[in-house]
């Protein structure tokens, strides 16, 4: 089902402000712009009025990013700015910068757009603003306890990918506004548009703002976990064997079944068995995103067999049954 888009605003194009300042990472900003613009284009050919993209700071100087890139910007006092939505992406150097930034702490508690937006780091300018006061918000998974620290009255939700709760959203990071652009993509015009740009895009998994920061094989990769990567693509890749065992894996990865299972669950902090329960969970996520199989369907292709081992894997990680979940984000 199609989401229903939000209540058009008073000028038929959206003006997205992106407030940038020195430091300022380039993937934060590019990601979201390059959503909206895609957004727009498709919009445009249909007709329909779009997005107009604007990269502003304050003064409207030339702004060095954190990775040297120069951005051309207009000021955000100019009279042409009229914006629908302000999004302000992260610094690498937050904790020491935002000093230096209370000219643009002091525009955004100004700013009377309808929605506003951070990604990753930006977050704590928001907070800085009070417009994260007593709000649900994210902000990278490293930076969490800082966040809640600094600013005790935000509720501060340390895995989620974005957190909407309007008119403020918040995103963890990096790609993540992309999932937070594409969802206002959504908000704005429905669910096929936010599809076929995230399609455009090559965007392998288009996250919910309830899924978690980290994926299952990132979360193995941390400290020596690296030494599986090539299993772990093996076993991503044969989710519906019944033969996953540790016999089988230790094979895989030319080792004794005793020696395998210490070696890993030292090397990555789990068992194999719930390595794999893992992967199958975010497997079955990905498919009641992204397809209208049935639930014993996608238990069988993602290794469950069974919908109620499905059921209980779903319970015990996400505290909610595959149907619900499905509701909630697809």
């Amino acid at each position: 089902m199609n989401a229903v888009p939000d209540t058009p605003p008073a000028h038929p194009v959206r003006q997205i402000v992106f407030a940038v300042y020195p430091g300022t990472c380039m993937l934060d900003l590019a990601g979201a712009q390059t959503v909206f613009w895609c957004a727009d284009r498709h919009l445009r050919q249909r007709g329909l009025p779009g997005y107009a993209l604007v990269t502003a700071s304050i003064g409207g100087a030339v702004v060095d990013t954190a990775e040297g890139t120069l951005l051309a910007t207009v000021s955000l006092d100019a009279p042409d700015i009229h914006p629908d939505t302000v999004l302000v992406p992260g610094s690498a150097e937050m904790a020491t910068a935002i000093h230096a930034l209370a000219p643009l702490v002091a525009w955004l508690r100004a700013c009377d757009a309808r929605r506003i937006a951070s990604v990753c780091t930006g977050s704590f300018l928001l907070a800085e603003a009070g417009l994260l006061d007593g709000r649900r918000a994210t902000t990278h998974w490293a930076l969490c306890e800082r966040l809640a620290s600094l600013h005790p009255t935000v509720q501060v939700e340390p895995e989620a990918v974005f957190v909407r709760q309007d008119p403020v959203w918040t995103s963890a990071g990096v790609s993540t506004g992309i999932d937070m652009a594409l969802a206002m993509v959504e908000a704005d015009h429905g669910n096929e548009l936010a599809m076929l740009v995230a399609r455009e895009l090559a965007i392998h998994v288009r996250r919910a703002g309830g899924e978690s920061q980290h994926s299952s094989q990132l979360a193995l990769q941390a400290g020596d976990g690296a030494q599986f990567d090539a299993l772990h693509r093996w076993i991503a890749a044969h989710l519906a064997s019944t033969e996953l065992n540790v016999d089988t894996l230790a094979s895989q990865a030319c080792m004794s079944p005793r020696n395998f299972a210490r070696v890993y669950r030292a090397k990555t902090g789990r068992t194999p068995a719930k390595a794999i329960e893992l992967f199958r969970l975010e497997a079955a996520r990905r498919l009641l995103q992204q397809s209208d199989r049935k639930l014993e369907q996608i238990a069988e292709e993602v290794g469950f067999g069974d919908p109620e081992r499905m059921r209980a894997s779903f319970l015990r990680h996400l505290g909610q049954s595959p149907s619900a979940w499905r509701r909630q984000h697809a």
